[in-house]
């Protein structure tokens, strides 16, 4: 009988103390949460507005006399000669459509991606 007795009394009181940790432990989490959400806010304040009017200006301005790129505003003479937005991390494969594509790397194998493209093409995979 003095084991189970030993056991609820020190239940008893450790169950104050692990309460009052976990309490804490939310306390700072929500206090941390709310105080990155206020840094958020005052930096959201010098970002590029959602809409697609600073795009445009800057697509209409870009002087260009053969083909402009869209997505990288690149000045090439033939549409699937745009670069790729983030060479370092996508390889750029050229369709026979004159459409390129760009994907990205694989990390394994120089020229993973025309690979895997041209077995998505066949449909093998």
């Amino acid at each position: 009988m003095r084991l189970p007795s030993f056991l609820s009394l020190l239940s008893l009181l450790l169950l104050p103390a692990l309460a009052s940790a976990q309490f804490q432990f939310f306390d700072n989490f929500f206090q941390q949460q709310q105080q990155g959400g206020q840094q958020r806010q005052s930096s959201s304040q010098q970002n590029v507005p959602s809409d697609s009017a600073w795009y445009q200006q800057t697509y209409d301005s870009a002087r260009c006399s053969n083909y402009l790129c869209p997505d990288t505003l690149a000045c090439v003479h033939f549409p699937h000669h745009c670069p790729c937005a983030w060479p370092s991390v996508q390889d750029k494969v050229e369709l026979g459509e004159g459409v390129r594509l760009c994907a990205s790397k694989g990390g394994w194998k120089n020229a993973e991606v025309a690979a895997k493209v041209d077995l998505a093409r066949k449909g093998w995979i």
